[in-house]
């Protein structure tokens, strides 16, 4: 019997995930498995993977073969560097502790690579995001002093329409007074 470890999808149309299983070659992509190892989600920046490596080295030990996307899963877990270097063990090219040393500075380094990711991505959202807060800002200053121009030109209008009554009503005034003090000197002239 041919075994394959290979992905198994689950989710929806456009955001699946994958079931990280070991199955027969014969038996359906989404069917029967004989062993579910891990999943892979590549919805999420980075991807996240979650694997039982000991259990996927013990596959790949007996004969396992895996598919090209899980090999590149196995790749960046580090699956299949243990199985390499436990193959120098085997032969006796280097000792177990020498094995587990180079596995364990490979494992900082790739762990470096993914903080430093992880830290770009989350200065790239907070860039973002201040770029969002100065542009919304900006904006609403727009806003606010357009708001302001067109308060002070209503309050200039006013002003002015005010100034143009006050100056109507005085022209009235002064010009009852006036024909008040025409209509009163005729009445004097007869007199004199």
């Amino acid at each position: 019997m041919a075994v394959k470890i290979r992905l198994q999808r689950h989710g929806k149309k456009n955001f699946a995930f994958f079931h990280i299983v070991v199955a027969d070659t014969r038996a359906p992509r989404d069917g029967r498995y004989i062993e579910q190892i891990g999943s892979y989600n590549p919805n999420t920046n980075p991807a996240t993977i979650i694997l039982n490596a000991e259990r996927a080295l013990a596959w790949l030990n007996v004969g396992a073969e895996p598919s090209l996307v899980v090999r590149r899963i196995l790749s960046y877990e580090g699956v299949l560097l243990r199985k390499h270097l436990q193959g120098g063990v085997a032969k006796g090219a280097l000792t177990q502790e020498q094995a587990d040393k180079k596995f364990a500075d490979w494992k900082a380094q790739r762990d470096a690579k993914i903080n430093a990711k992880k830290e770009g991505l989350a200065k790239a959202a907070a860039d973002v995001a201040k770029a969002a807060a100065e542009a919304e800002a900006k904006v609403n200053q727009e806003r606010a002093d357009a708001l302001a121009k067109k308060k002070a030109e209503a309050e200039e209008a006013a002003r002015a329409a005010a100034e143009a009554a006050a100056a109507e009503k005085a022209a009235q005034e002064a010009a009852a007074a006036a024909e008040a003090e025409a209509a009163e000197a005729p009445a004097e002239n007869p007199e004199a």
